[in-house]
């Protein structure tokens, strides 16, 4: 009990104590942020919107700033901020779109949330800021996209004009200050098809709800198409959460390793909107230079280079079935999958052709080619482990549970996971099956083992729990037994998710595991690098 209340007292005298800050350096504004006679000024209309489902029972002030030069006809550039009106945009937008260093931007700017108290007088109102601007996900551009944006178009100005915003992420920025910084730059993070242009301003890029992670993120991911800049002062807060002023150097750090376009100013300001106020105009500049030609996606870093197809993004191949799963490929380069509520199991021809392979695959799941050139898959509506030939005739090698992945070895023995699939066992079961079909449970105790699969050597047994945040690790034994088991991967997990959701697994050449998540296809490097691996001359 001592300990917790030590631990109150000490957190509750931290928050207490006022952070010391230096006297703050002087930040005067440009010509570009006066108001100018010559220059047309544009409207501004202010409503309130209360009908979000996304944050329920929230309203908000919303602020739309219409340059004179929008005709009302055709749809305009978007710029969203948080936090309502700052860095004198208004202003700043008549003087930049009448000069033509910036488009006809239709300005957006939203204060956070609030749920109002039912009885004003004995009850405390709830604020959504931090919950909505610190959060992770893509809880808040949903918001936008879905709910706000949508009521902003639903008004007209003075004289008549309709609202009509682009949809294209190239025509639309995004900005804020402190939390909402951070906002912005999660907005368009995890929807660069909708913002593409990102400002911040004193970021809260630290450890109030986990935005810490993402400089960590920005090297990892592939790159996304994000031009972005940064300002802030040596004197930004240091406080509980975090070091604003090192993280918004770290995620700078980051965006050069990874070769993303971006520009920074850093001063001696502190935690305020002084230094954004008076850069702002060059921000613009900035972050609409050259449009309409698109923001360019970064280069990545080396290790995704060595991956990634230069030039080359994500192709859809096909479409129409209920739930997919199961990707094998054979030694030709011939493709497979299932569809598995339908039972049908496809094959992609080397012309990239599509055709049923297997009529009744019987809820077929997971399937790996086997040395011997047929399709070994998991019939998951038999509870059944079935070999196909090249013809698509099957044969049963195996019964008595329902698989979920597997994998085959050069030597003809099979891995199968055998999930908990009704939480009623408590357990997971690894299955071995030999080539005369004995079967046998080498390994249980992880929660919900899924994908599985084998180091190129064949030395190594890689299972994902899909119920967790591991991928685990065995040594495979002579006689095919599993031994030296350990929590050997590490996957990232969303914050809206408790658990990594980690599915199908592969490995390359290299040794490189590529796992199917919650956050997209995760990459984990070769088992174990050694010391002079990283440091060159260590044993």
């Amino acid at each position: 009990m001592k300990r917790f209340l030590l631990l109150a007292l000490s957190l509750a005298t931290l928050l207490a104590v006022p952070v010391s800050r230096a006297a703050e350096p002087d930040y005067p504004v440009s010509e570009d942020s006066k108001v100018h006679d010559n220059v047309p000024k544009g409207d501004l209309i202010k409503f309130d919107f209360a009908q979000s489902k996304i944050f329920p029972g929230t309203t908000r002030e919303v602020t739309v700033y219409v340059p004179k030069q929008y005709d009302g006809k055709k749809p305009a550039c978007v710029y969203m901020n948080q936090d309502g009106v700052q860095w004198n945009a208004p202003v700043v937008f008549d003087n930049l779109i009448a000069k033509g260093e910036m488009p006809v931007t239709i300005g957006v700017f939203a204060k956070p949330g609030v749920v109002k108290a039912l009885d004003g007088n004995a009850a405390l109102d709830r604020y959504n800021r931090s919950y909505e601007y610190d959060g992770m996900g893509d809880g808040y551009a949903r918001f936008v996209l879905d709910e706000l944006l949508p009521a902003v178009e639903q008004q007209t100005t003075s004289d008549g004009r309709k609202i009509i915003l682009s949809k294209n992420g190239n025509d639309r920025a995004i900005g804020g200050s402190s939390s909402g910084a951070i906002c912005a730059f999660i907005a368009a993070w995890e929807r660069p098809d909708a913002f593409t242009r990102v400002f911040t301003s004193v970021c809260t890029m630290v450890g109030l709800r986990g935005a810490n992670v993402y400089p960590i993120l920005v090297r990892k991911y592939e790159p996304k198409p994000i031009r972005i800049f940064q300002v802030d002062g040596s004197h930004d807060n240091n406080i509980y959460g975090g070091d604003w002023w090192m993280a918004n150097q770290e995620l700078e750090r980051s965006l050069t390793f990874a070769g993303y376009e971006h520009d920074h100013v850093w001063g001696e300001g502190g935690h305020s909107g002084k230094q954004g106020t008076a850069l702002f105009p060059d921000v613009m500049r900035f972050l609409w230079k050259g449009w309409p030609e698109p923001v360019k996606a970064g280069a990545g870093s080396p290790q995704l280079q060595e991956i990634l197809i230069p030039g080359e993004g994500w192709q859809q191949v096909w479409e129409g079935g209920k739930f997919t799963e199961g990707m094998a490929s054979n030694a030709q380069g011939e493709v497979f999958f299932n569809d598995v509520p339908n039972s049908k199991t496809y094959k992609i021809a080397l012309d990239g052709k599509i055709a049923e392979f297997i009529a009744d695959s019987k809820r077929g799941d997971g399937q790996a080619v086997g040395p011997d050139g047929k399709l070994y898959a998991c019939a998951g509506g038999a509870q059944q482990i079935v070999a196909y030939d090249e013809k698509g005739q099957g044969k049963v090698i195996a019964e008595g549970f329902r698989g979920n992945d597997l994998v085959v070895l050069h030597n003809g023995n099979i891995y199968v996971t055998d999930p908990d699939w009704d939480g009623t066992k408590r357990s997971s079961n690894v299955w071995l099956i030999k080539p005369d079909g004995t079967k046998t449970v080498v390994d249980t105790g992880l929660k919900f083992c899924n994908g599985i699969t084998a180091s190129p050597d064949q030395s190594l047994l890689y299972v994902d729990d899909t119920k967790s945040h591991w991928v685990y690790s065995y040594q495979i034994q002579p006689d095919g037994t599993l031994k030296d088991k350990q929590r050997y991967f590490h996957l990232h997990v969303p914050d809206t998710a408790d658990d990594s959701g980690a599915d199908g697994m592969e490995v390359d050449n290299a040794g490189r595991l590529y796992v199917v998540t919650r956050m997209g296809l995760q990459v984990c490097d070769q088992a174990g690098l050694r010391a002079k691996d990283y440091f060159p001359g260590s044993p």
